[in-house]
C-alpha cells in the first residue's frame, strides 16, 4: 500500500454497498419495464398485425409515458426483433432438451410434440404473433423469425448428424431435412392456436396428427438418396 492510500473504512464499505444496490434496483427496474412494454404489445397484437401497432398505444398499455419507450428501444421495430427472441428462446431451449434424449427416435418425436404442445399453450400470444408475422409481416421482424428459424434448424442438424442412418448424409440434405421438421412443427402450432372446439380431444388429435407428420419425415428419411 502507497504511502498516501488510506484503508477503505466502514463508512466506504457502506457508500459502495448503496451504490451496489441502487444500481442493481435501476437495472431491475428497467427490466421491469422493458418487459412490461413487450407483454403490452404481445396484448395488443392478439388480433391484428404488428405493423399497425403504435408506440402511443404500446405505452399506454405499459402505463408509462411515451418518451421513456426510447430508453429501452430504439424504435418499434427493435421491440417487435426482441419479441421474436424472446418467443424463440425458450422454445429452442425446451426442444434441445427433449432432442437430448437418449432413448429412441420414436420417444424423440413425442418428446419433441409433447413439448411443443405445452409450450405453445403456455405461450399462445408467442406463437400467434410468429406465425402471422413470419407470413404477413414485413421488415425488420420478417427477418428476425427467418433467421432464428434458421438457426432453429441449423442446431437441429448438426442434431441429425448424430445419428448413425445420416452420419453419410450431406450438410445440405441434413439441413433440408431439419427445415421439413421445423415447418412442420409451426404447422402444428399453428392448428394448435387456431383449434376449434378448445379442447382435450382436437388437441389430442392435433398433436397425434403431429407425430405421425415426424415419423413420415424421420423414418421416411433412411431410403432417401441424394442424386448427388
Amino acid at each position: 500500500m502507497s504511502d498516501n492510500a488510506r484503508p477503505i473504512s466502514a463508512a466506504d464499505t457502506r457508500t459502495l454497498a448503496a451504490v451496489s444496490v441502487e444500481t442493481g434496483s435501476r437495472q431491475e427496474r428497467k427490466q421491469r419495464t422493458r418487459q412490461a412494454l413487450q407483454d403490452a404489445a404481445l396484448e395488443l397484437l392478439a388480433e391484428r398485425g404488428f405493423g399497425s401497432l403504435s408506440l402511443r398505444e404500446v405505452t399506454k398499455k405499459a402505463g408509462i409515458v411515451p418518451t421513456a419507450f426510447y430508453r429501452h428501444f430504439a424504435s418499434m421495430d427493435e421491440l417487435g426483433v426482441a419479441l421474436v427472441e424472446e418467443a424463440m428462446r425458450t422454445l429452442r431451449r425446451m426442444i434441445r432438451e427433449a432432442r437430448s434424449d437418449p432413448r429412441t427416435s420414436t420417444h424423440m418425436i413425442r418428446a419433441s410434440v409433447a413439448t411443443l404442445y405445452e409450450h405453445v399453450r403456455a405461450y399462445e400470444d408467442h406463437f400467434r404473433f410468429l406465425t402471422r408475422e413470419r407470413y404477413g409481416g414485413t421488415g425488420a421482424v420478417q427477418r428476425a423469425i427467418a433467421t432464428e428459424l434458421k438457426l432453429f434448424a441449423s442446431e437441429l442438424a448438426v442434431d441429425l448428424a448424430r445419428f448413425e442412418n445420416l452420419r453419410e448424409w450431406s450438410t445440405d440434405d441434413l439441413h433440408m431435412m431439419a427445415e421439413l421438421i421445423v415447418t412442420s412443427m409451426m404447422a402444428t402450432a399453428v392448428e394448435l392456436i387456431e383449434a376449434r372446439p378448445r379442447d382435450q380431444e382436437t388437441d389430442e388429435r392435433i398433436t397425434g396428427t403431429a407425430v405421425k407428420r415426424l415419423r413420415l419425415i424421420v423414418f421416411g428419411a433412411s431410403h432417401w438418396r441424394s442424386e448427388s
